[in-house]
């Protein structure tokens, strides 16, 4: 397969089609097939975030996205938010965030702290 940037949709899938079939060769990183699929992976990954960017998910998202990773409960959240009452109103938007909280939550719970700060 000929590599050349990917700048079309069609570029895209062709790429995204030679990428699924040398992932199901699984070839050694050392081999040219092996190369090919780094060089198609940091093509398609550069296409993907031009054309489909992801948008930072709001600080009540990035909050509870990481409660439900880590399996926490409301209780779980107060050394980091404060009493029951304050975390429930966080998280249903209506208390804001205060710098202790973000750095609380930043620290311990090791959210972003750029996504903390965003817009609520």
């Amino acid at each position: 397969m000929e590599i050349h940037p990917i700048r079309t949709e069609a570029d895209y899938s062709a790429a995204l089609a030679a990428v699924s079939a040398l992932v199901d060769a699984d070839p050694a990183s050392d081999t040219p097939e092996g190369e090919t699929l780094d060089i198609l992976s940091i093509l398609i990954e550069r296409y993907e975030a031009e054309h489909f960017p992801l948008k930072a998910p709001s600080p009540i998202e990035a909050i509870k996205f990481r409660m439900e990773q880590a399996g926490l409960t409301v209780p779980d959240m107060q050394p980091y938010i404060g009493n029951t009452n304050r975390v429930y109103e966080v998280l249903a938007g209506k208390r804001a965030l205060s710098l202790a909280m973000i750095r609380r939550l930043h620290e311990g719970l090791r959210i972003p702290a750029d996504v903390l700060i965003g817009a609520t």
